[in-house]
């Protein structure tokens, strides 16, 4: 008895590669719009990029005014309160953008225009997700930069030109979990308001319960522990030391944490982890909406 192994003819795999093209090119065509559409949404009502810039700036402005005579040395190696509030309002301006990253899509649910585009013929929804991502992750590094040159016209430095893509790295990740968590709440809340409620309760805390206003040495035992599990003290602590050293490695110890020391590479680790397990977190939610 003799078998016969059917073996793809080269047209056939030409043939499959061109769909698979096409399928490609279909879904960059189709997040590119759709993050054209919440661009012109801004556009429209920029109320969105003024708000998340005058904000932080304002902390900038008024807590830097606030602790401008405290004594030299008091905050660490900063040379004033200014210098050390700076990585934490450049973070905290990153960190309040991507978790406001779920509101547009609630929205779009209320306004019944995710619906339409769910039984759109789109190659794939999750350019839905990305779509929003990339506007996200866009509007939050435009507002760091102005928040950024705003405290350099201010006298809190600027990194170099490595220093500075090592910002935008830890950044990165940093909204990119963020918003991953985010855009979840987003499908699986009811409604804005409690999107809105969630935002509420857990912007403040996460700021207060980090080394964005103080560093670790200030805080009672408890805060210190709290404040070395929170991801946004993970990003502060490594900008911060960027802000206050020309030379720096992986290696560099940026946080003296109460269980360990961190080093600017363990931070970066620490951050691209929490981004990984917020998207695989919400990847099975994100399944059953798209079904």
């Amino acid at each position: 008895m003799s078998t016969t192994v059917n073996t793809p003819t080269p047209k056939a795999e030409l043939a499959a590669q061109a769909v698979a093209d096409n399928a490609l090119a279909d879904f960059i065509q189709e997040t590119l719009a759709l993050t054209r559409r919440l661009f012109i949404q801004l556009q429209r009502r920029p109320s969105t990029l003024v708000a998340g810039i005058i904000q932080p700036l304002m902390w900038l402005i008024l807590f830097g005014a606030l602790f401008q005579n405290a004594p030299a040395g008091l905050f660490e190696e900063s040379q004033n309160y200014l210098q050390f509030l700076g990585a934490g309002v450049i973070v905290f301006t990153a960190f309040a953008g991507a978790l406001n990253a779920g509101l547009p899509i609630m929205f779009d649910r209320e306004f019944g225009f995710l619906n339409r585009l769910l039984v759109a013929p789109l190659s794939s929804r999750f350019s839905i997700v990305l779509a929003s991502t990339i506007y996200i992750v866009s509007l939050s590094f435009l507002q760091t930069a102005v928040i950024m040159a705003a405290g350099t016209v201010m006298g809190a430095g600027l990194p170099g030109l490595a220093g500075l893509g090592a910002i935008a790295l830890f950044l990165f990740f940093l909204i990119l979990g963020v918003t991953g968590l985010s855009l979840g709440l987003a499908f699986a809340l009811p409604g804005h308001v409690e999107l809105i409620a969630a935002i509420f309760v857990t912007n403040l805390p996460l700021l207060f319960a980090s080394t964005a206003l103080a560093p670790l040495s200030f805080m009672p035992g408890w805060l210190q522990v709290v404040a070395s599990l929170n991801p946004l003290s993970y990003a502060i602590e490594p900008i911060r030391y960027l802000y206050l050293h020309d030379s720096w490695s992986l290696g560099s110890v940026v946080m003296e944490a109460p269980f360990a020391d961190i080093t600017f590479g363990a931070a970066l680790l620490v951050l691209f982890l929490f981004a990984i397990a917020a998207l695989a977190l919400i990847q099975p939610l994100l399944r059953r909406r798209f079904a």
